[in-house]
């Protein structure tokens, strides 16, 4: 499946496809079970041409679970999430993230997460290239992008709707910005793109240059359908495009 909006921004890396399946792709990365990764670790794999595949014992983590659409696994944190989000629950209890001042604000970040359980084992990160056109579709595109690229993608999210607020700036952790919000957009009426990879903690798994820009299916067809004759044939856009090699 080939993509527009990557050629004319000319991404460093190929946009990835997020799907669900009930086959595990042959010769894909997968967490061994039982032992921690990280979810963003596997996305930058995928920008970098490799499948990976998640199941709900090869997620990488509790977090990773809630993260990839296999439930509310977060019940499951000794201590409590909103402990381990904030000021820890002291001696015996995982340390405290500190993401939260206190517990009480971090129970109501979890009161609000979209949670799931998607409907199938796995969930496949693709690069979006190597979809088929007849394939089945992605549930979620997402690309990587630098400042300069991240602003085309706001202005093009925003190009063909009215308003201003189309794109998502959401606190959350790394796989929360790459698959649950922008999951939960897919079911609105009018979804919105998800900029993330703001969680400190899954940083070291990016370049340090990069965000994520994570959209429903459904609003990457629309992207892509509003390239032509948009800003990117603009001056404005092509001086910005120089630098980007």
């Amino acid at each position: 499946m080939k993509s527009e909006i990557a050629r004319r921004l000319k991404l460093r890396y190929s946009p990835v496809a997020v799907l669900f399946a009930d086959e595990k792709p042959d010769g894909a990365l997968e967490f061994i079970e039982g032992r921690w990764g990280c979810v963003a670790a596997m996305m930058s794999a995928a920008a970098k041409g490799k499948t990976a595949v998640f199941s709900r014992s090869t997620c990488g983590c509790r977090g990773g679970a809630v993260g990839l659409g296999f439930g509310n696994t977060h019940r499951q944190i000794p201590g409590g999430f909103e402990y381990f989000l904030s000021t820890g629950k002291g001696e015996g209890y995982p340390e405290g993230e500190a993401y939260k001042k206190t517990p009480e604000l971090a129970k109501t970040f979890q009161d609000v997460l979209p949670y799931t359980d998607i409907p199938c084992q796995y969930v496949v990160f693709k690069p979006l290239a190597e979809i088929e056109p007849a394939a089945k579709n992605p549930a979620v595109v997402v690309f990587y992008a630098n400042p300069d690229q991240l602003s085309a993608l706001v202005v093009l999210a925003n190009y063909a709707r009215p308003g201003n607020d189309n794109v998502l700036v959401p606190f959350g952790a790394g796989c929360h910005t790459l698959c649950l919000f922008p999951w939960h957009e897919a079911s609105q009426e009018r979804p919105k793109a998800v900029v993330g990879m703001t969680d400190i903690s899954a940083r070291p798994f990016i370049d340090p240059d990069l965000l994520s820009f994570s959209v429903p299916f459904s609003l990457f067809q629309e992207m892509e359908a509003n390239v032509p004759d948009s800003f990117l044939d603009k001056p404005a856009w092509l001086k910005v495009a120089q630098r980007l090699g």
